[in-house]
């Protein structure tokens, strides 16, 4: 059986970053209706890291950029400023990182982990400058407690839930031949 022709077809890629920005569109409100760990489940980050991995940096990073603020500009969830914009570099973070590694590194598990710990650390190192920049101009005060906070202690269930299912998809999507071994 022969893979999907990821690396020769733009419109596969757009096909498939709009499929990833619908459902980083939808998937909070399923996860929503958790009150307790609804929003520490990092709903938007899963689609963006898998598009970045599957469809490369520039779509990944694409999305990630566009999600947030299509989610908030349409439902106006989460809040535009400094919530939605500081989530927009943030995602675009994830996703190019998830795609600047080859596939060859990222198919081994080991790689795969590596890979999807630096996206992450990335994403939320630029999300607190980012969110630094904005609360600043906005006349607040960006403190690290409220980067611990907000980068660690309320997204962990989120991030354990990212190292469990990210790898798992793309584990799957690998085996069966829905994406490309190699770039």
């Amino acid at each position: 059986m022969k893979t999907l022709v990821f690396h020769r077809s733009p419109l596969l890629k757009l096909t498939f970053s709009a499929m990833f920005l619908a459902i980083g569109m939808v998937l909070p409100f399923f996860t929503g209706n958790i009150p307790e760990i609804g929003a520490s489940l990092c709903p938007m980050h899963i689609p963006v890291l898998l598009c970045g991995y599957i469809c490369g940096a520039p779509w990944g990073t694409m999305v990630g950029m566009v999600l947030p603020l299509l989610r908030s500009a349409v439902i106006h969830m989460p809040p535009m400023m400094p919530t939605a914009a500081a989530m927009a570099f943030e995602l675009a973070a994830y996703g190019l990182v998830a795609g600047l590694f080859p596939r060859s590194f990222v198919r081994k598990p080991a790689g795969l982990y590596v890979s999807l710990l630096t996206a992450m650390t990335a994403g939320r190192i630029v999300w607190g400058l980012a969110s630094a920049v904005l609360y600043a101009s906005m006349g607040s005060a960006f403190s690290w407690a409220l980067f611990a906070a907000g980068a660690v202690l309320n997204a962990l269930p989120g991030i354990v839930l990212q190292l469990i299912l990210i790898p798992a998809v793309i584990y799957a999507l690998t085996h069966a031949r829905l994406i490309p071994l190699d770039k």
